[in-house]
């Protein structure tokens, strides 16, 4: 699938903003791989927003970490 460059920086954005948010007792191995999974999965399927990729991934951290540790 091709991202536009746009579409890549919001991404990252969203990526850095999400777990910049994570409390440092949940910042396991592999979270921000996940996190940055999710995000992609949520671009795929047609949420290219900022806001909507923060919030989508944001919603999952605690599923994320759970599935991790």
């Amino acid at each position: 699938m091709q991202y536009s460059s746009e579409l890549i920086r919001t991404m990252r954005q969203a990526l850095e903003t999400v777990m910049a948010s994570v409390p440092a007792d949940q910042s396991v191995f592999g979270l921000k791989a996940a996190v940055a999974e999710c995000i992609l999965k949520a671009a795929a399927h047609g949420q290219t927003s900022y806001d909507g990729l923060v919030t989508t991934a944001s919603d999952q951290i605690q599923a994320i970490v759970a599935m991790l540790t």
